[in-house]
């Protein structure tokens, strides 16, 4: 595959064109790439500007080391295709970027994955400057699976204006939240919407956020499901009540609970940090639209954000619902020139990857060294935004810049850690949290059954 080609791709064709070079690619399965024509990278960042950014960055690289890098846009969810033909082709890439934590575990189960270069890049980089959670989610069996680069997570945002004037709490924990949400429901106002969407991944992560604030898991590292636990049994109880109570009627997607919060019908979500750009009225088609709302400013300086609710059972794997994306080299990368490429994506070009998308983007690895913050110092001067572009630290208080700083030190998921990330596939498609926590919000079955009917849908999934 020429690099004129892939250049002209990159300028006006579909990504079908670029999985059609990819498929008809030929070679050696197993082989290690020849890296004297340079390095092919995947990236599943595929939007055009971050594109450019890339192209960018990569220029750079190959006018300090002299290798050339052959950048080819792959659109998520047709990687695992892709890389599957691609390696029986003997034309795996030298490096999948922007790879998520179930890619990257898809690509172990593989054998598509080099470790060594993954251990090697943290180690000169020093595994000591990235945050905990991001390598505890990107290994398995004490080895680096991927070197991760940034991060976005599930966060509760709530009106402080409201909570002050009501002499509330912050809603930290789930029985500040339950008393927040009960005590802010009056009128027409409601305390919290809530995700209820029986069809919508959204859902599923929104309460996952919440269970691992109880520690409540999916399975065990023997695959033993564990959800029917009293630490799920609370999370499952929590989120009944909220979404029945005090949250408006009806099915809430992602798109009506942003709109909810945006016009000041509710004092509390639960979003992704995706939120920010658009809770600071830096997009037209997504501004918020509340009585107080004289500024497009105002809700973004009167919310707060929660990165972790705590539950009664709480313990130390207690953690937030969010999405690690990382570096993955391959079992066919060139060896020294991948390790090369990695360690400038993540230092000369760190800042740039993150500029992409501050907002979702948030830097896993803080300095050059275990005491520096230049990179999260960095992150919070990114401009960020779509209609209009500022800086999250122009807009938002040091504190709440420190909280979502922080963000990524509470990241944590189901399945992952104990080893059985096999099952997310189609626990994702089968969406049996989503429908199960729909009928309970809706009244139509208890939260019992509920989390009954979950335990079901995850045994089979295990067992089979």
């Amino acid at each position: 595959m020429s690099k004129k080609t892939t250049q002209q791709w990159i300028a006006g064709s579909a990504v079908t064109a670029a999985s059609a070079l990819i498929l008809t690619a030929c070679g050696s399965g197993g082989a290690v790439n020849d890296a004297s024509d340079g390095l092919l990278m995947w990236t599943l960042e595929v939007q055009p500007d971050r594109l450019e950014v890339q192209q960018e960055v990569l220029a750079r690289f190959t006018e300090a080391t002299g290798t050339e890098v052959e950048l080819v846009p792959v659109e998520q969810d047709q990687v695992a295709q892709l890389i599957a033909s691609s390696a029986l082709a003997g034309e795996l890439p030298d490096l999948v970027a922007a790879a998520t934590l179930g890619s990257i575990r898809s690509f172990e189960s593989e054998g598509y994955l080099n470790h060594d270069i993954a251990g090697d890049v943290i180690s000169a980089l020093g595994a000591d400057t990235f945050t905990e959670a991001s390598l505890e989610l990107t290994e398995a069996d004490g080895e680096h699976l991927a070197v991760p680069t940034d991060a976005w997570a599930q966060i509760l945002v709530y009106r402080t204006d409201l909570f002050e004037a009501a002499g509330l709490e912050a809603p930290t924990t789930y029985d500040a939240l339950l008393t927040a949400a009960e005590t802010l429901t009056q009128g027409d106002q409601f305390g919290i919407t809530l995700a209820t969407d029986p069809s919508g991944t959204f859902t599923q992560e929104t309460f996952e956020s919440v269970a691992l604030g109880d520690s409540c898991q999916l399975v065990s590292d023997e695959r033993e499901v564990t959800f029917g636990s009293s630490e799920c049994t609370t999370a499952v109880d929590l989120y009944t009540e909220l979404g029945s109570k005090y949250s408006p009627a009806g099915t809430q997607t992602v798109e009506s609970t942003r709109a909810s919060y945006f016009s000041g019908q509710s004092a509390m979500i639960m979003w992704s940090t995706f939120l920010l750009d658009e809770l600071a009225g830096l997009r037209n088609d997504a501004a918020p639209t509340c009585d107080e709302c004289n500024s497009n400013t105002w809700l973004a300086e009167n919310s707060a954000i929660v990165p972790l609710i705590t539950g009664p059972d709480a313990g130390d794997d207690a953690g937030s619902f969010g999405e690690i994306t990382s570096f993955a080299a391959t079992s066919a990368a060139s060896p020294e020139e991948t390790t090369a490429l990695i360690e400038f994506l993540m230092t000369d070009g760190y800042v740039d990857w993150l500029g992409m998308a501050p907002e979702g983007k948030m830097p896993v690895r803080h300095g050059e060294t275990a005491d520096s913050t230049e990179y999260l110092d960095a992150w919070a001067a990114l401009e960020t935004g779509v209609d209009t572009r500022a800086s999250l630290g122009s807009i938002y208080s040091e504190e709440t810049i420190a909280t979502l700083l922080d963000v990524t030190e509470n990241i944590a998921r189901w399945a992952l850690p104990q080893g059985q990330g096999d099952i997310l596939g189609p626990f994702n498609a089968q969406l049996p949290v989503a429908k199960s926590l729909s009928e309970a919000t809706s009244g139509s079955i208890d939260a019992a059954t509920a989390q009954q009917d979950i335990v079901d849908a995850i045994t089979e999934i295990a067992a089979e």
